[in-house]
């Protein structure tokens, strides 16, 4: 279960939001078998909706971020609902690259630098609201920061970080949101900045033991900072047979008819968690009863 903390500055001026997403990130590795370097890419883009998900209003509330770049891992997924448990998904789950120039994990080449930032909140309006951003560095913490910069002209600066062992299981994961507030001054600005220039990664943090609120002090450091909120975060999927079955009756009858005459029945999968759902041939007719049912009633409307 990872950790999430929320300081802001005694002033009012900024506020930092942190966690710890290891046992996150090590859970989405066991579930998708990630290589190292799609483990490095998937861990930040689901500890970036974790931070992101937990700032959410509502009770049902959720975030999605969606990357689609010209990276070999193709596209990534992360959604998070508004407590900040938060699931994800990757296309290509192994990719195998070299180092890159400083001796880390590859997460550019691996994700891309030509494509698109999809940030989708379902805030219980209706439709959602989807904001989108060029990918600016494939690193994903810039790219973060970009969308906030330009699409939400919220000051920003996103830290993410994963490690992963030799053995490929996960070692350390996590990373820190810290934005302006309305009525920030110049001199808080300069304090920030001399913050952030100051800090090691966010790895290197969390192997030195320091906690999503050890981090957020010394990102605040200066400020006199307030903690606001203290929880856990976890990897948790939210499928349930109820709407895996919507996927079936998604089909075109023509699909459905093929399943039914030539398989007999049907196993879903769900690419979040893996968890398998089975349709035997009753359930399936009766999909398909159902659907034709609504078919001839929309007919004769």
């Amino acid at each position: 279960m990872g950790k999430y903390v929320t300081k802001i500055a005694e002033n009012g001026s900024v506020v930092c939001y942190c966690a710890d997403t290891t046992d996150i990130v090590a859970n989405a590795e066991k579930i998708h078998t990630t290589s190292a370097v799609v483990t490095a890419a998937l861990g930040r883009l689901i500890t970036a909706a974790s931070l992101i998900g937990k700032n959410l209003k509502g009770e049902d509330n959720s975030v999605t971020l969606r990357i689609k770049a010209d990276g070999p891992v193709g596209a990534l997924i992360a959604v998070s609902d508004s407590n900040g448990n938060v699931k994800g998904y990757v296309q290509n789950s192994v990719v195998e690259l070299p180092l890159n120039q400083y001796g880390k994990l590859d997460v550019r080449g691996a994700v891309g630098t030509n494509g698109t930032l999809y940030v989708i909140k379902d805030l219980g309006f209706g439709e959602p609201y989807v904001g989108m951003n060029p990918i600016v560095s494939g690193e994903i913490a810039e790219d973060i920061t970009s969308y906030f910069a330009n699409s939400e002209q919220i000051p920003t600066v996103c830290a993410l970080g994963v490690l992963v062992n030799p053995d490929l299981t996960v070692k350390a994961a996590g990373g820190f949101i810290a934005q302006l507030l309305p009525g920030a001054m110049d001199s808080d600005i300069d304090i920030l900045e001399k913050n952030i220039n100051s800090l090691t990664s966010v790895t290197n943090m969390l192997e030195q033991g320091l906690t999503p609120e050890d981090i957020a002090d010394k990102v605040l450091e200066g400020f006199n900072p307030q903690l606001l909120d203290i929880s856990n975060v976890e990897y948790k999927c939210d499928c349930t047979r109820e709407r895996v079955k919507k996927a079936l009756y998604s089909l075109s009858n023509q699909d459905l008819k093929d399943i039914v005459e030539e398989d007999k029945k049907a196993e879903l999968l769900c690419h979040f968690c893996n968890k398998k759902y089975n349709f035997d041939l009753e359930e399936l007719l009766s999909i398909q009863e159902e659907k034709n049912k609504n078919k001839e009633e929309n007919e004769d409307k």
